[in-house]
């Protein structure tokens, strides 16, 4: 039986994961700023076999940050896995940004919320030699035109985790790095658009053959979860893409592009 801590647990890939791991009776500590929705997920997680705590978060507070590893470990005695995967998104040409303020909101939620959390983890993770899991994008590993400040956030994350692994090395803590692409979850719905304030409305289609399923998502992260790996991108596309990028990387600026456009 595993503990894990979940942020961004109240919808899409926190949610989904919080489920799978409880169906298998393990313990789950679920963390977003959504109180009700939190609760939610907690019962389901609880009527499908696991045991559930629900502690409202907002990740860009490191106070909260502590008092939610101080919950968990009181409740469950430590903590085995750290999923950091609160995130928000942006959707807007850097030229036509109105309001820069929503640069400073992305790295602060989907970077620095990541690091406080980790920061009090670490050594409750230590003891368990257990794993830190960054669900972070591909934008993390190239650039998304109308991305900027989600893009960097992503690389900020990717960069931290990758450094973090290697000051681990020997201490039994293993570092996963999952870069998922487009998948079909809520997170598009809350995109903020160039004055800072949500869209409303997912700016692409969410159907199309380009876009995971959440199922398929989650299916692949357990997988890398359960075998501790170093890193997952979730797709045979985005893998050959990174590939192409190391000796053509005008190609791949140019297919980013292009696949942008089609969704707008």
């Amino acid at each position: 039986m595993k503990t894990l801590v979940i942020t961004g647990a109240s919808t899409g890939i926190g949610e989904a994961l919080a489920r799978a791991y409880a169906a298998r009776g393990d313990q789950v500590v679920l963390a977003a700023r959504d109180r009700e929705a939190l609760e939610r997920v907690a019962g389901a997680c609880e009527r499908a076999g696991g045991q559930a705590l629900a502690v409202p978060t907002d990740v860009t507070d490191p106070e909260q940050c502590r008092a939610l590893v101080d919950r968990a470990v009181e409740r469950f005695g430590g903590i085995d896995v750290l999923v950091n995967n609160a995130g928000i998104s942006m959707w807007a040409r850097f030229d036509e940004v109105t309001d820069l303020s929503l640069f400073e909101r992305i790295m602060r939620v989907n970077y620095l919320g990541a690091v406080y959390l980790t920061h009090y983890a670490l050594p409750h993770v230590e003891r368990a030699r257990g794993l830190l899991v960054a669900v972070s994008s591909l934008t993390g590993k190239t650039g998304v035109p109308t991305r900027t400040g989600y893009a960097a956030s992503k690389h900020a994350m990717q960069g931290f985790f990758d450094s973090l692994r290697v000051e681990l090395l020997g201490t039994g803590v293993d570092v996963l790095v999952a870069s998922p692409g487009f998948v079909r979850t809520g997170i598009r719905e809350r995109v903020l658009g160039p004055d800072g304030k949500p869209r409303g409305a997912s700016p692409r289609e969410e159907g199309g053959r380009a876009t995971m399923s959440l199922e398929e998502c989650t299916r692949i992260l357990v997988r890398a979860i359960d075998r501790r790996e170093r890193e997952v991108v979730m797709t045979a596309a985005a893998r050959a893409g990174l590939w192409v990028k190391l000796v053509a990387p005008g190609v791949v600026d140019r297919l980013a592009l292009r696949a942008v456009r089609e969704r707008e």
